[in-house]
């Protein structure tokens, strides 16, 4: 499955489990809550609905076309989410590899952090972080390369660029910190507690006769 097309499963298939919904609403819905993260042209959606009908992930249902319109008039057609369709949403959820900390996915996957497990949630944090911290290095080292030979607005536009990768690397620390934070009550009563009485080792005193 090629990164792209899997961005876009996801990205359905978690606004399927909702509802189900016309492509048109569906289409909305992915534009507002994706923003900025969205990976994909909305000439794609269309060709991954048809793919995700043919493997059985989901399903048209067709309770809700209009049984009066003329044949010139198409009908909107709902899609909605198979038991085989949720099964593969939560393989897609699980995935914490390479694929879910690029910037193709990783704006999915966090889109979808209230449906995916604590640990899975903070493998891709922190490859993410990790990912960007490697970009980092790699601009200070084009930087100090090259600062005497660019002209001040391509010098600011490169600082520009290594000042957004740093302020991620800093939101995404506070998300591992928060993680980490959430995680540590229950890992702490889960710990294992010492039930045996405590005995004084000191000799006790022996009165007098």
């Amino acid at each position: 499955m090629a990164k792209r097309a899997g961005v876009l499963e996801l990205a359905v298939l978690g606004q399927l489990q909702d509802s189900p919904l016309h492509g048109y609403e569906l289409r909305k819905r992915l534009n507002a809550l994706l923003g900025s993260f969205r990976a994909f042209s909305y000439g794609s959606l269309y060709p991954c609905l048809k793919q995700l009908l043919r493997e059985g992930f989901i399903a048209e249902d067709t309770s809700e076309l209009d049984p009066t319109a003329g044949s010139g008039k198409r009908s909107r057609i709902v899609y909605k989410l198979t038991a085989e369709g949720k099964e593969h949403l939560q393989d897609l959820l699980s995935e914490s590899g390479p694929s879910a900390w690029e910037d193709e996915g990783f704006g999915v996957h966090f889109a979808f952090f209230g449906r995916t497990d604590a640990a899975t949630r903070l493998r891709i944090l922190e490859g993410r972080r990790s990912r960007l911290e490697e970009r980092v290095d790699g601009f200070r080292t084009a930087l100090s390369r090259t600062r005497e030979r660019l002209d001040s607005y391509t010098l600011e536009l490169q600082r520009h660029g290594l000042e957004s990768v740093e302020r991620e690397v800093r939101w995404l620390s506070e998300l591992i910190d928060d993680e980490r934070r959430r995680d540590a009550p229950s890992s702490a009563a889960t710990a294992p507690h010492d039930t045996t009485a405590r005995t004084d080792s000191a000799p006790r005193a022996v009165s007098p006769q």
